[in-house]
């Protein structure tokens, strides 16, 4: 049996989970998420623990158990808490800063890029070089980070460019000055 599946999803107060046939809602504190379920896959809600069950052991099933659990269990955590990805610019003038909710980026082209977060996601600075995508969807958060990463990926030369904090960049030696 899946090592994931079968952990069971501690449902946290405040966030109620309603299953109608095939569709999950998750509501709580920051909002609504839906998901659509498997009819092979079944969820069972006691005593604020939901648990997550599998109707045979083919391989699509068993495939689908632990994924299942997974992004409910990634639901209830964004309703109740949220999910933040925080980006940081390196490199000298770039720089980034909010006009309204557009995020607006210097990153050395001939013009500035404007990026619009889509709806459910809140994009905000912390000075020039420091930019958190923040929300309750974690696959609509990550994919907007990465979307910002891409506008200007690290180099592996002098590093700079947009990264992940924390994130290690492997850098490469230069020319050699030799003949």
């Amino acid at each position: 049996m899946s090592r994931i599946g079968r952990k069971p999803i501690k449902v946290p107060k405040g966030v109620s989970i309603i299953q109608n046939e095939d569709r999950l809602t998750v509501k709580g504190p920051k909002g609504e998420l839906f998901l659509d379920i498997h009819p092979e896959i079944s969820l069972s809600l006691e005593e604020g623990v939901l648990t997550v069950t599998r109707a045979d052991d083919e391989k699509k099933t068993r495939a689908l158990h632990g994924m299942t659990r997974a992004l409910v269990s990634n639901m209830v955590e964004g309703v109740s808490q949220g999910f933040q990805k925080a980006l940081e610019i390196i490199g000298v003038g770039y720089r980034a800063q909010m006009k309204g909710t557009t995020l607006v980026l210097s990153l050395g082209y001939s013009h500035p890029i404007e990026f619009d977060p889509p709806a459910g996601i809140e994009i905000a600075t912390d000075g020039p070089t420091k930019i958190f995508v923040r929300g309750i969807d974690r696959q609509v958060v990550g994919q907007v980070a990465s979307v910002i990463r891409g506008y200007r990926p690290p180099e592996p030369y002098k590093g700079k460019g947009i990264r992940y904090v924390g994130e290690y960049v492997i850098r490469k030696a230069g020319k050699s000055g030799g003949k």
